[in-house]
């Protein structure tokens, strides 16, 4: 039997106001990948998340997640299979415990208004995986963006889906809750089997944690490969219009991407 890939895009073109700005002849991510996604401004990152989750139509072709056509899934369906993780959460004052039972919302019968005594075992469970549950009951506004994206994360875990989606989870962090969302993230996929699609600016964060990378520019695929075909000196400066050098990183041997500066 032929595995079914966790996101597959055939002839999409998709954007905003009758405007085409996205045009994906074909994309594939298989069941258990960590792959990143990169591009300048513009480029249709955030278009692509959106399409994949639903969030917008496509004008044409088709986005399946687990086999599944989108198009064809309720919302409630769609949120059994995949979970997003944008860059900014916003909560209001509810505790962080309930804003993670949250993800338990698309398993739960209509009639059922209440989370069970398991739900709120695996809630906590996924708290202390992601770091954040001595914050279980304070108010989500009132946390630091570090900490909402790992509540965020652990909300989506909670979920319980195969497919993990998120968008730009580590702007405006400092390095310290950057590399701790990531490396939580590369362990849940390692781990867990999860499959991750990670759209980020940081072309030396996505180098580091992901083993496929797939560049955008103008809204189409310029190049996907590993971060070694990707992230050449012809491919980044080409798309993004800026001089770099790339040399092989000191820890890791992963591409790591110096801008040159006019001096």
């Amino acid at each position: 039997m032929t595995p079914v890939n966790a996101i597959e895009i055939n002839d999409l073109r998709c954007g905003y106001h009758g405007r085409v700005a996205l045009d994906v002849p074909r994309l594939v991510i298989p069941a258990g990948a960590f792959v990143a996604v990169i591009g300048p401004n513009g480029s249709g990152k955030t278009t692509l998340a959106r399409a994949i989750s639903g969030v917008i139509p496509c004008r044409e072709g088709t986005v399946k997640i687990n086999g599944q056509e989108v198009a064809r899934l309720s919302f409630r369906a769609r949120a059994r299979a995949l979970a997003v993780v944008n860059q900014s959460v916003e909560a209001g004052p509810v505790s962080v415990e309930d804003y993670v039972l949250m993800g338990r919302l698309p398993h739960r019968a209509r009639s059922r208004f209440f989370e069970t005594a398991a739900e709120v075992a695996f809630a906590r469970e996924n708290m202390q995986l992601t770091g954040i549950d001595e914050a279980r009951d304070r108010p989500m506004n009132q946390l630091s963006g570090g900490e909402r994206q790992l509540a965020a994360i652990a909300r989506a875990l909670t979920q319980e889906t195969t497919i993990l989606l998120l968008d730009e989870p580590t702007a405006h962090l400092d390095i310290a809750h950057q590399v701790k969302i990531l490396d939580l993230t590369r362990r849940l996929n390692r781990e867990k089997g999860i499959t991750v699609m990670l759209i980020i600016h940081d072309l030396n964060l996505a180098s580091e944690y992901s083993d496929h990378l797939i560049l955008l520019d103008r809204g189409k695929p310029r190049v996907s490969g590993t971060p070694e075909e990707v992230l050449t000196p012809a491919h980044v400066e080409s798309v993004y219009g800026a001089r770099v050098t790339i040399l092989p990183g000191p820890l890791s041997g992963r591409p790591f991407v110096f801008p040159a500066s006019e001096r």
